[in-house]
Order: structure tokens, then C-alpha cells, then sequence
């Protein structure tokens, strides 16, 4: 049984090799579906029964782990000295640096691996993270599949 949960939040980000307008500090109004794969909890009386994971404990755990760090925050390649070195001028700004360009192709990777980590099997039911897909805008998004 595959169940997906979207989130949505605000990110700045530059492609600093990009040769069109991408090159240009711009944000993006993000989202992410977080699909989960798992056999469906059959325990009577638990407040799991009947599903793979609880929808809401599906979007806390995200937003722990991932969201709150990425949202209205500044995206950026640690290599992208210009930027880098800008944003740490701002007083108190929200900045992630990142070992990669901060692509769609390459947030959803990171996301992946981030939330890979977090969303574990409690009940035995072969919870895993099956595939993550960031929309980047509603027309164009990368997904990161597991193995």
C-alpha cells in the first residue's frame, strides 16, 4: 500500500551556472509529497489500525525534520561564495547551505536522504520512504525514488 502526504512552503534559491533567468536570486512557492509504501496496521483498539501511517504524524515529522529548516530560508551551494558571503552579512538571516547546487533534481535527493532517516517501522508493517517529489512550480518537479 503506497500513501502520500503534501506539504507546501516558501524557498529562495539560485542556479549559479544557469545560463538564463534561474542565474538571479528568486523563490519558489515549493511543494513536496512524501510517499510512504507499507502494509496497512491491524490492530484493533490501536489508534493506527487500518492505516500505514497516520496522515498527520506523516506532515509533523516532516516539518520537524525538513520543512521548518527549508521554509521562507535562503537555499544556497555552500560554493556559491558571491551569495554565501551576502547572506551571512544579513543580521539573523535563514540561511541552508548545501553540498550541491540547490536544483529541484538535487532538493529532492536531500530531502530524501533527510526524511529517509526519520520515517521508521514501529508496527512491523514494512513502513518505508518510497519516493519524494518536490515541485519546484506546479508545472515542473523532480522526484527521488528508493533504490
Amino acid at each position: 500500500m503506497l500513501i502520500t502526504r503534501r506539504l507546501e512552503f516558501d524557498a529562495g534559491h539560485r542556479i549559479p551556472d544557469h545560463k538564463s533567468q534561474c542565474r538571479h536570486l528568486h523563490g519558489h512557492r515549493y511543494a513536496i509529497e512524501i510517499t510512504l509504501a507499507g502494509d496497512i496496521i491491524r490492530r484493533t483498539g490501536d489508534p493506527a489500525n487500518g492505516m500505514v501511517m497516520d496522515f498527520s504524524e506523516v506532515k509533523a515529522l516532516a516539518m520537524q525534520h525538513l520543512v521548518e529548516a527549508w521554509d521562507h530560508a535562503f537555499l544556497v551551494w555552500a560554493g556559491d561564495r558571491p551569495i554565501v558571503d551576502f547572506l551571512q552579512s544579513l543580521p539573523d538571516h535563514k540561511t541552508v547551505l548545501l553540498d550541491c547546487v540547490p536544483t529541484a533534481e538535487n532538493l529532492a535527493q536531500q530531502a530524501f536522504a533527510i526524511l529517509d532517516a526519520v520515517y521508521r517501522d514501529t508496527y512491523g508493517n514494512q513502513l518505508r520512504l518510497e519516493r519524494l517529489r518536490l515541485y519546484e512550480t506546479p508545472n515542473c518537479w523532480a522526484e527521488a525514488l528508493r533504490g
